[in-house]
């Protein structure tokens, strides 16, 4: 059966089922339904990851929000990228088995009056009348993307190569029948596996995947292992008037807005862990610290937001609320501080402000970095003479960090700043790198060979 966004079958869901297990199983018809087929999904929206699982709208507006806890070949649809140099293409397998369904003479309604305690209490929406059973699974292909190559050219020499993976074949000694050049790109490639099949070994290699690949067919060939990977409902008002109803559906306009929230947070998240893992984040602890308060309080407020959603959706769907409670829900975040546009402007400036350092930093040859007082402290107590350029303005206090922060707290102030990028941040002042490039050209004359000493350090 279906709660809105819950279940019971003709089977039964917490032990609640229309009619005697017995009698249920007497009318249930199975027919073969054989079927496998294979596609390429070269995108990471939600939107392609619930049209390759054929999640509808309202399914996927539960998932959204978190009503539906995701398994087996579902979870797929969380598994993101964790970076923007990372090229991602993923095979999709999908065998069918056979259909079962309930007999029409079944769904009478002088079948179903000994658990009328179902109607009566408004236990459930839909039953549950047809299952096709098969299998899913996903290989999750990953190359990582270096500075000196493009991206595009990387995935598209992915999808093609994945493509080829279901025609491959393997040599008695157990090496994919390719060439050469082919095998040390394959080499590059990780691979994750994701489905409703149980594999002892889950493929990390491309050669693995291949093999893996092969062997899904005979897992399914007794049908002990298929699982249901779709489902037909009834309406129980069609069995008897009083039972409980869906009022309505999410309007798909909606649901897409949600959807677009939330892809936003899971974009910046790729390119705050892109910022992290640079050096010039590793050499200066301050820009770290900034990134990882930003990325905790993105964190708590997407938090917040899906649990909006997973208390409006059965109560929209139910009719306790009309769809403009959700509709004002998206309007007030896109008129917070979290707006995708200021996050992402403010994730601008951090990526000129490390971009700024890593010039300077490359034009100081033979300079050692210390990230903190202390280092400095110790360094200079090594040496006779020290030349030190310090950058005074890294851990400064940024006013929208303290914006987001007070929105959180649900305390803002009138003069909580708006502007993501303020121009007096040292980055964004000509003036202020004007004075930086004079210093640090200075310090370059000083570590020539003709003014350096053993006993300077720089």
């Amino acid at each position: 059966m279906y709660f809105g966004s819950r279940l019971i079958f003709g089977s039964s869901f917490a032990g609640i089922t229309l009619w005697d297990c017995d009698d249920l199983q007497d009318h249930i018809r199975d027919r073969p339904h054989k079927y496998n087929n294979f596609e390429i999904v070269a995108s990471e929206s939600i939107e392609d990851k619930s049209s390759a699982l054929n999640v509808e709208a309202s399914l996927k507006a539960s998932f959204l929000s978190g009503l539906v806890e995701v398994g087996g070949s579902a979870k797929y649809l969380n598994d993101t990228k964790t970076s923007k140099n990372q090229a991602r293409v993923t095979l999709k397998y999908q065998a069918t088995t056979k259909f079962q369904e309930l007999s029409m003479d079944h769904l009478g309604g002088e079948h179903v009056k000994k658990h009328q305690v179902v109607f009566d209490q408004g236990i459930a929406t839909h039953v549950v009348t047809g299952i096709l059973y098969g299998a899913q699974a996903f290989f999750v292909f990953d190359r990582e993307v270096s500075v000196n190559e493009n991206l595009q050219d990387i995935q598209g020499n992915l999808k093609v190569m994945v493509n080829k993976m279901t025609s491959l074949s393997i040599d008695g000694e157990g090496s994919l029948k390719m060439e050469d050049n082919e095998r040390k790109n394959v080499e590059k490639f990780s691979c994750r596996f994701i489905g409703d099949f149980f594999i002892q070994k889950p493929p990390t290699s491309f050669q693995e995947a291949v093999e893996v690949y092969q062997s899904l067919p005979k897992l399914l060939e007794g049908g002990e292992n298929a699982v249901p990977v779709k489902v037909w409902l009834l309406p129980l008002t069609c069995l008897d008037s009083t039972a409980a109803k869906l009022v309505r559906q999410i309007s798909i306009g909606l649901v897409e807005e949600c959807q677009n929230v939330l892809e936003d947070f899971s974009d910046l998240d790729m390119r705050f862990n892109d910022a992290l893992r640079t050096q010039t984040t590793q050499q200066f602890p301050q820009i770290g610290k900034k990134l990882k308060t930003f990325k905790k309080m993105c964190s708590v407020f997407k938090l917040e937001f899906q649990r909006t959603l997973a208390k409006k959706l059965p109560s929209i769907r139910g009719g306790g609320e009309e769809e403009a409670v959700l509709a004002e829900e998206l309007r007030k975040t896109c008129s917070s501080p979290f707006n995708s546009k200021d996050l992402n402007e403010w994730m601008d400036c951090k990526v000129r402000e490390i971009h700024c350092l890593k010039s300077y930093i490359n034009m100081m040859k033979n300079t050692k970095i210390v990230p903190c007082e202390n280092d400095l402290n110790e360094e200079i107590l090594k040496a006779e003479h020290a030349v030190c350029f310090v950058f005074t303005s890294l851990g400064s206090d940024e006013p929208y960090l303290s914006t987001l922060s007070n929105y959180l707290k649900q305390t803002p102030k009138p003069d909580d700043a708006q502007d993501p990028h303020p121009p007096d941040q040292w980055y964004n002042s000509r003036e202020e790198r004007k004075q930086c490039c004079i210093k640090q050209s200075s310090s370059v004359i000083l570590q020539r060979p003709t003014r350096r000493t053993r006993t300077s350090h720089f």
